[in-house]
């Protein structure tokens, strides 16, 4: 399980903390996904969690353990695959492997074994005798999966763990992610690829300019639904006063012509009853369509309301 209590990071010469006040928790057989744009401090929260990056402020705790003040304890429970992985150039990827099993207590034909297994597990059978300059980025994030799986840690940090990899490289780390949950395994990963978040995760950290947004869980999720999308001209006070009263209503795009792009999510009312509604106050409907709203959606309506407040 790993846990944040209030991290907060600084960073010398900068005005603003990279992260602040950070707090969430990754239940044993949860996944958890991170999500934000760049620069939104999910990679600094991940490192702090590695234990690579010191917090200012705040714990992190990895079944139980203080990533600071007891590193060896809670490293060894700890699976750390970086957005860019790096390793000596020219080094083959078995003995570098089995260099990483020695820290590990595994030498010999108990590290020969091991090595091979995981290759064979992350898709790099036949590769044994490479070096790693001749891998793909996306082999190279098959590797780092590798190595993170080497002393079968309880938790796993994955940033970005996505980005390099073709369709079936992602359907391979879907299928892993799966195979860890199903094992009692803590994982939090970060990613852009947001249908591949929604499809995964059981809960959602949403984070914005270092700070948390909402933690979304897959109840949640799954309750997003569909939105009503409709654009039309008015006054906008009343044309929004009407809509709240069937679910929520924000403004998406106010048109150089006049017109008002509007999003209503959470709606209790069929679509013919709220376009009935509109045009008998008096409102000029030009357009209302029915939407499936997904992840990205939710979390750029996110980003607008924290950016209003």
């Amino acid at each position: 399980m790993l846990k944040l209590e209030s991290v907060t990071k600084r960073y010398p010469k900068s005005e603003k903390p990279a992260i602040e006040n950070v707090s969430f928790e990754v239940k044993d057989g949860e996944v958890v996904g991170f999500v934000g744009l760049n620069g939104a401090g999910k990679t600094t929260t991940i490192r702090i969690c590695a234990g690579v990056a010191l917090p200012t402020s705040g714990s992190v705790f990895v079944d139980g353990f203080d990533i600071v003040k007891q590193k060896v304890d809670a490293s060894k429970r700890l699976g750390w695959v970086p957005e860019i992985p790096v390793f000596e150039p020219n080094a083959k990827a078995i003995s570098l492997l089995k260099y990483f099993a020695g820290f590990y207590g595994l030498s010999g034909e108990q590290a020969e074994k091991k090595c091979k297994e995981l290759l064979e597990r992350v898709g790099l059978s036949g590769n044994e005798q490479k070096k790693i300059n001749a891998f793909s980025q996306g082999m190279k994030k098959r590797f780092a999966l590798a190595a993170s799986l080497i002393s079968e840690p309880q938790n796993f940090l994955f940033d970005e763990v996505l980005n390099g990899l073709d369709p079936e490289g992602i359907q391979f780390f879907r299928r892993l992610t799966m195979d860890l949950r199903r094992e009692g395994k803590a994982v939090l990963f970060s990613s852009h690829i947001l249908s591949e978040v929604q499809g995964l995760a059981d809960k959602v950290v949403f984070i914005h300019r270092g700070k948390i947004l909402r933690i979304t869980s897959a109840t949640e999720l799954s309750g997003l639904g569909q939105a009503l999308r409709i654009v039309l001209k008015s006054d906008v006070k009343h044309a929004l006063d009407l809509l709240s009263s069937f679910g929520n209503a924000e403004i998406l795009e106010q048109r150089v012509d006049g017109t008002l792009m509007i999003v209503l999510k959470r709606f209790k009312a069929e679509p013919s009853e709220v376009n009935a509604a509109l045009v008998n106050s008096g409102v000029q409907v030009k357009e209302i369509s029915l939407q499936s709203m997904g992840l990205e959606e939710y979390f750029f309506s996110l980003i607008r309301e924290a950016e209003k407040a």
